[in-house]
């Protein structure tokens, strides 16, 4: 008798296996959102050599991407990406930035209005804390810059 006891106990119920399926699934499913969710951080280069038509596709890719990411996970993507230009030497920076400004400048009037938008609806989007933590980055973006820098940066931006 006490042999069955012994046996039962380490009977599993079919039930329990079926949970344990379940589990392991989800956490599958999990680890693989997860795996997709956060995007490799694009080189700033190979960006540049990019047409407009492919950077627009994988930048709506990218978007995509990180909406389904966790804001742990954007924070690290946003944490790369800001890192990736940081280690451009200032020429490449420099001509990076020469670079983004001729084809905004080559933009149509609507053009630039749709694309404001999309960036005031992507800030709208973020949580207090996750807007509250881009202006700390920006303003320490802006800290590291030279007085001439934040001048000449000062002359460049339209008032509002």
């Amino acid at each position: 008798m006490q042999h069955s006891t012994t046996m039962a106990q380490h009977r599993t119920h079919p039930l329990v296996h079926r949970l344990a399926d379940l589990l392991a699934a989800l956490l599958l499913a999990g680890a693989a959102h997860t795996a997709q969710a956060a995007p490799p951080v694009p080189d700033p280069q190979e960006w540049q050599r990019l047409s407009p038509a492919q950077q627009a596709e994988r930048r709506a890719a990218i978007r995509q991407q990180l909406q389904n990411a966790s804001p742990e996970e954007r924070k690290a993507f946003r944490q790369g990406l800001r890192e990736r230009l940081e280690n451009l030497s200032p020429e490449q920076r420099e001509a990076l930035v020469g670079k983004t400004r001729e084809r905004w400048q080559a933009l149509s009037p609507e053009e630039r209005q749709r694309l404001a938008e999309e960036r005031r609806d992507r800030l709208r989007a973020m949580s207090p804390s996750e807007r509250r933590e881009l202006l700390q980055q920006r303003r320490a973006m802006l800290d590291r810059l030279s007085p001439e820098e934040r001048a000449a940066l000062r002359e460049k931006l339209p008032l509002q």
